[in-house]
C-alpha cells in the first residue's frame, strides 16, 4: 500500500460525491479510517472500459490510497493510467440519481455515461 503526497493520479470527488460515499460507508458499517472507495476502470462497457465503484473494508497492498477528507479513495495499478484528472459527481434529475465521470482522457464514450474508450 503507497500513501503518496503528490499522486501522479488527481480524481477529484464533488461535495455532493463525498456526501453520498459518506452514506454508503455508514450504510455498509466501513469505518473511514481504514476503509474507503475503490474507484476501478475495468475492460468492457460499450466503449471498452468502463467505472466501478465500490465501498471496501481496506485497501489492497498494491492501491494507491488518496484521503479526501472524511474517507479514502483506493485505486489499483491497472485502473490509475486511466483515472488522471476524473471528476466523480453525484447528480439527481428527473430520470434518476447516480455517480457520473467526466473523464478528460477518454478519447470517446457513450450515452450511459459510465464507459468510455481510451
Amino acid at each position: 500500500m503507497s500513501t503518496m503526497n503528490a499522486p501522479e493520479v488527481l480524481v477529484t470527488i464533488t461535495p455532493a460525491a463525498g456526501a453520498e460515499v459518506q452514506k454508503f460507508m455508514q450504510a455498509e458499517n466501513v469505518t473511514p479510517e481504514v476503509g474507503g472507495l475503490r474507484v476501478a476502470v475495468q475492460p468492457g462497457g460499450c466503449s471498452g472500459f468502463k467505472y466501478s465503484l465500490l465501498i471496501e473494508d481496506k485497501p489492497a497492498d498494491d492501491d494507491t490510497v488518496l484521503p479526501q477528507g472524511g474517507f479514502n479513495l483506493f485505486v489499483d495499478p491497472f485502473s490509475m493510467q486511466y483515472l488522471g484528472g476524473v471528476t466523480i459527481d453525484y447528480v439527481t434529475s428527473m430520470q434518476g440519481s447516480g455517480f457520473t465521470f467526466k473523464n478528460p482522457n477518454a478519447t470517446g464514450g457513450c450515452g450511459c455515461g459510465s464507459s468510455f474508450s481510451a
